[in-house]
């Protein structure tokens, strides 16, 4: 009887350990994820710089922080500083999300119908959903500044809260729905990167007001 426990238990050890390694396979593959949590302070991520480096720290935590992460955010030109696209900072593709589902092959695949971001694959860097419309709280607004080809906004009416430094009730921000559903139909609410405006401003509190919690996506350049 002490035999057959023993047997069970070491069985049972190498099962874990087998799906711990595969989790671990899956994990350093990701190229891809939603932020789990913000800055906290709405839509000030500590303009891109704080961004990629939110980015950087969760995909540390992990296990993927060997490659150069970067957020999926567009900037405006403003005082003589050149606006930066989204597109052009992400890499060349193929994106995976932690469980190895390919997102996009390509920067053209990703701005096109062959997007293969819904709710289902758009998990956060521990390989979970992210809530979406019909769960409790919707989560489902995403900061882009962008527009539905990745490129930036132009230059005067705020798009990008400040570039992401503003957290109060001036400004608003481009989302996306990384679950492709609105209140309707129709194709921005289907959008993953360009849906709606933040409404009432830049805070954490106007980011949840439409359905946001001040999360983004993160894609490996390499």
């Amino acid at each position: 009887m002490k035999r057959v426990r023993c047997f069970t238990l070491v069985a049972a050890a190498g099962l874990l350990a087998f799906a711990s390694g595969s989790a671990q396979a899956q994990t350093s593959e990701m190229t891809f994820f939603v932020t789990s949590a913000g800055s906290g302070k709405g839509a000030d991520l500590g303009g891109l710089a704080g961004a990629d480096a939110i980015c950087q720290r969760l995909a540390q935590a992990a296990g993927a922080g060997s490659k150069t992460w970067r957020a999926y955010l567009s900037t405006q030109a403003a005082a003589g500083t050149a606006a930066v696209n989204a597109r052009d900072r992400i890499g060349a593709g193929p994106w995976r999300n932690a469980k190895g589902a390919v997102i996009a092959t390509s920067v053209a695949d990703l701005h096109g119908a062959a997007a293969g971001l819904t709710k289902q694959t758009a998990l956060n860097e521990k390989g979970e959903p992210v809530n979406g419309r019909g769960d409790t709280p919707n989560q489902h607004d995403m900061l882009t500044g962008s527009q539905v080809d990745g490129t930036a906004f132009g230059p005067g009416e705020d798009r990008t809260c400040g570039n992401y430094t503003k957290s109060g009730a001036e400004g608003a921000v481009m989302l996306g729905h990384h679950d492709r559903t609105g209140l309707d139909e129709s194709p921005p609410a289907k959008s993953w990167n360009t849906s709606h405006a933040s409404r009432g401003g830049c805070s954490q509190e106007a980011l949840r007001g439409t359905g946001g919690a001040g999360l983004f996506y993160c894609f490996a350049t390499n």
